[in-house]
C-alpha cells in the first residue's frame, strides 16, 4: 500500500473479503431514506481506516436507487473531500456522482465543482459522466477538459486524459480535433487520449 502515501491506515482486508463481509452486514438493513444513506456513507468516510472509506461507496452502490435529487448537493462535496485520494474519489464518482448526474440535472453543481480550487472536486466534475457510453454529452465533457487543460496538478491532468480516452472510443474525431486545438504541454492527458485513439483504430 506504499502508493497510498500514508493517506489512511489499512485494516488489511482484501477487496473480495470486504465486499463479502459488507453483504452479510447489510443483509438485514431496512431500505434507507436518501438522507440516511448520505449520513451513513459520510460516517464511514470519517472513520480512520481506508476500508471504511471503500465501504462508503459500496454502500451507496447498493442503495443508489434511494438517493434523491438533493443527495449530491447535500453530501457530495463532503464525501469527496473527506480523507480524499484518487481511489476513494474515483469510487465515489463511479458509484454516486455519475449515476446521479445521469438521473438528475446537476449541471450547476458540476460547474461549481469545476470552478473550485479543490483538485478532487475538479477531478469529479471532469469524470461526472464516467460510464455513460452512448449517452455521454461529448461537448460537455470536452468543455470541462478545456477549462483545466493548463492545470499542472497530476490528478487533474490524469482525469482529463481518462475522459478523453473514454471519448475516443465513442467519437475519436472529436478527440483528435480537441488535441489539435490544444497545446502539447499536457503530456499526461495526451498520453491517455492517444491510448484511447489507438484502441479505437483496432
Amino acid at each position: 500500500f506504499a502508493y497510498m502515501k500514508g493517506v489512511a491506515p489499512f485494516i488489511g482486508i482484501s477487496a473480495p473479503d470486504r465486499r463479502k463481509f459488507l453483504r452479510a452486514a447489510w443483509a438485514t438493513l431496512h431500505e434507507p431514506t436518501s438522507n440516511q444513506l448520505g449520513r451513513a456513507a459520510l460516517a464511514l468516510m470519517r472513520l480512520p481506516q481506508r476500508e471504511y472509506h471503500y465501504a462508503a461507496y459500496d454502500l451507496i452502490e447498493r442503495y443508489i436507487k434511494f438517493a434523491d435529487a438533493k443527495f449530491l448537493s447535500t453530501f457530495g462535496e463532503q464525501l469527496l473531500t473527506t480523507t480524499p485520494w484518487w481511489d476513494s474519489v474515483d469510487g465515489l464518482v463511479t458509484e454516486a456522482v455519475s449515476p446521479l448526474c445521469r438521473r438528475y440535472d446537476h449541471d450547476e453543481l458540476i460547474d461549481a465543482w469545476s470552478a473550485s480550487d479543490n483538485i478532487w472536486l475538479i477531478r469529479s466534475a471532469i469524470g461526472h459522466q464516467r460510464g455513460w457510453k452512448r449517452d455521454t454529452d461529448i461537448g460537455r465533457v470536452l468543455e470541462l477538459c478545456d477549462r483545466h487543460w493548463a492545470a499542472k496538478e497530476f490528478f487533474i491532468a490524469k482525469a482529463i486524459g481518462w475522459a478523453l480516452r473514454d471519448l475516443a472510443r465513442l467519437e475519436p474525431s472529436a478527440v483528435r480535433l480537441f488535441l489539435a486545438a490544444h497545446p502539447s504541454t499536457n503530456r499526461v492527458a495526451i498520453r491517455e487520449a492517444e491510448r484511447g485513439l489507438a484502441t479505437a483504430k483496432r
